[in-house]
């Protein structure tokens, strides 16, 4: 038996964040490189450079005091003390001293100083519990200790790297987002010019005199694209025009003609019906493919309904009951939801009774999100199954044989799907619970105070 797959979700970053963090972490990377090795190459001179300055120190201490008598030494020893901070203490034998040598810049400093002063030097790091850097020599014999501030020989401090590190970093930061930005402008430009497109606003135009090659490729290649779009769109335009009026006068001649020449009444209104129907087909191919561009303004979503209910005039099969507020108000255009309203309200006389019922229940309700109002059209029909809920808004397409006794195109919910999309908002059907199938129009609110 197969093991079924395990999918991992996968985090979905934006181009931008993507290459933001790829650019720190590889920026980041090579300052904590670069500070590294700054401080191997650092270190050992630093220790030797402070083991000079000490052993200079200490040589200096014993020539201004082997050669000076006994009095003036004295003097020597104070003015050491009070202008150079640096004192010369008799070495006793009782001295309790620890070690200098604690880590590895003390010890090659240790070394180093041992060296130059010779084998014998004592280096130690209190002496008699009083803290400083002691240096014990001798001179002509005689065992001192120079105590000096340690302050000259210490290290450079892991707060100073760490405050010199954290300013790198975040500039590093700042400069990785700003050339993640320039990476990525053309192509969010690129991607703002494409959702125009997708709305039907063919008049977008990328810059084609940009500095980076392939960037001006594309965007002639876009322009391009955009007007050959724009020049489909007029001609679509046009022979959609053309192919309603040529089809709409051959059926007037037919209906003049039905109504002179036969004389069976009832082959008269079946023919008289046929003929509607064709009609109301090429409108709906009409409405579907209407040019994208909407006004949108507030308008009163009860009086738009109250108008579609009016012009239904359907009441032997359709009955239809509205809970909408009635100062409800949405960014719509007028025409285009009044259209999707009636397709709605079509497809519910259609195809939403009960079998045993010969009148079609809808209901329409509201509900409010935010800056969002979304309107439910039910109906208590037999719904359809849910694998083909998606498929209802695709184009020519009809439900199973419980939702069809179609005399339509196919297109009412896809125009309806459609017309929302061109107003902002999103369009969605459901089966209802209970029973029947319950189509969702979400459209934005309109700004509290504006008036239709």
């Amino acid at each position: 038996m197969a093991r079924p797959e395990l999918r991992v979700p996968r985090l979905a970053l934006s181009l931008f964040w993507r290459t933001f963090v790829l650019l720190s972490l590889l920026l980041c990377g090579g300052i904590l490189a670069w500070m590294q090795t700054f401080r191997a190459l650092e270190f050992e001179p630093r220790a030797l450079q402070a083991a000079q300055q000490i052993a200079s120190l200490v040589n200096l201490s014993r020539a201004a005091l082997r050669y000076s008598d006994a009095i003036n030494r004295v003097m020597v020893v104070k003015t050491m003390s009070d202008e150079e901070a640096v004192k010369v203490l008799p070495r006793q034998p009782s001295d309790r001293f620890e070690p200098f040598e604690t880590d590895r810049f003390s010890r090659v400093m240790g070394e180093d100083l041992r060296s130059r002063l010779g084998a014998a030097t004592v280096v130690a790091r209190s002496v008699n519990g009083v803290a400083g850097l002691w240096v014990g020599f001798d001179i002509e014999g005689d065992p001192y200790w120079l105590q000096a501030d340690p302050q000259r020989v210490q290290p450079v401090s892991g707060r100073t790297y760490f405050i010199w590190t954290g300013i790198a970093l975040l500039a590093t930061l700042l400069g990785s987002a700003t050339i993640a930005g320039l990476i990525n402008r053309p192509l969010e430009q690129l991607s703002f010019a494409a959702s125009r497109i997708r709305d039907g606003e063919f008049d977008s135009r990328l810059d084609e005199e940009t500095l980076t090659a392939e960037v001006r490729e594309v965007n002639k290649g876009f322009n391009r694209m955009a007007r050959e779009l724009a020049k489909v769109e007029e001609d679509r335009a046009v022979m959609l025009a053309g192919i309603s009026h040529d089809l709409r006068t051959p059926l007037a001649r037919m209906r003049l003609e039905a109504e002179m020449s036969i004389t069976d009444e009832e082959a008269k209104r079946h023919m008289a019906d046929d003929i509607d129907q064709l009609d109301a087909i090429i409108d709906k191919f009409m409405d579907y493919a209407r040019p994208g561009e909407v006004r949108l303004s507030p308008v009163h979503l009860a009086t738009v309904i109250g108008r579609e209910v009016q012009a239904l005039r359907d009441p032997a099969h359709i009955r239809i009951e509205s809970r909408v507020a009635v100062d409800a108000m949405v960014m719509a255009d007028e025409t285009e939801l009044g259209r999707v309203l009636g397709n709605l309200f079509e497809n519910a006389r259609r195809y939403g009774r009960q079998p045993d019922h010969p009148v079609a229940e809808v209901e329409i309700t509201q509900t409010c999100s935010g800056p969002w109002l979304t309107v439910s059209v039910r109906d208590h029909g037999p719904g359809v199954p849910p694998q083909k809920l998606a498929q209802l808004t695709t184009p020519f397409f009809r439900g199973d044989t419980a939702r069809t006794a179609a005399t339509g195109a196919g297109l009412g919910l896809a125009i309806a799907e459609k017309a929302v999309q061109r107003m902002g908002g999103s369009f969605e059907i459901t089966n209802a619970p209970g029973g029947g199938l319950a189509a969702n129009l979400r459209l934005r609110r309109a700004p509290p105070g504006t008036a239709a």
